[in-house]
């Protein structure tokens, strides 16, 4: 995974509540093996008719947005488990999403995929939304090790909440696999110092 330790972007924002994972990644999409691809069916049907064509005024295909952040409405993620929401959200060019409420196993999909959800208050997120209406290529300022959101060019920063071991997972660009073999050298020292009877 690509380490991530500060972020400076602008953001899009999708003010829906209770966004499922189908609406992310729809099932027809998940035939791939692998986890590349799956951004270009990002939000599919709501980005697209079904003729392909495009549906200008989804948010995903506004040139006035951009960045890699998401700003979501509450509720983000709600719905079966798929883990390929995270990935169509990365392969996609995010790396955080913003939102008041995150399903859990969404969150816990996105942790494990390299993709930060900061959760605000309601009233937070609507400070979010508003700076973004008023100014589209708003900036935002993520520090993960103080664990603050910012948006630049106010004196708005909010903290948010993220366990330990995924804060450290992120901050080294680890999954759960690259963090075993990160312990290698201790995992031998202590097999050595087991007694076989």
């Amino acid at each position: 995974m690509k380490k991530l330790t500060t972020i400076y972007s602008t953001a899009v924002p999708l003010p829906i509540e209770d966004v499922d994972t189908d609406q992310i990644i729809p099932a027809r999409f998940l035939k791939a093996l692998t986890r590349k691809g799956f951004g270009n069916n990002l939000f599919r049907d709501w980005r697209y008719y079904g003729d392909g064509n495009e549906v200008k005024d989804f948010v995903l295909n506004n040139d006035m947005y951009s960045g890699e952040i998401l700003v979501a409405g509450n509720n983000f993620g709600c719905g079966s488990s798929r883990e390929h929401a995270a990935w169509s959200l990365d392969d996609y060019g995010f790396r955080v999403v913003v939102s008041s409420f995150f399903a859990d196993i969404f969150k816990a999909n996105a942790l494990n995929n390299g993709l930060l959800p900061i959760q605000l208050s309601k009233e937070e997120l609507q400070k979010v939304f508003c700076a973004i209406e008023k100014n589209p290529k708003a900036e935002f300022a993520i520090d993960l090790e103080a664990q603050t959101f910012t948006i630049k060019d106010s004196e708005s920063i909010f903290s948010f909440d993220i366990g330990s071991y995924k804060k450290m997972c992120l901050l080294k660009g680890y999954d759960d696999i690259d963090y075993l073999l990160s312990q290698r050298d201790k995992i031998e020292a202590f097999e050595k110092q087991q007694v076989i009877y």
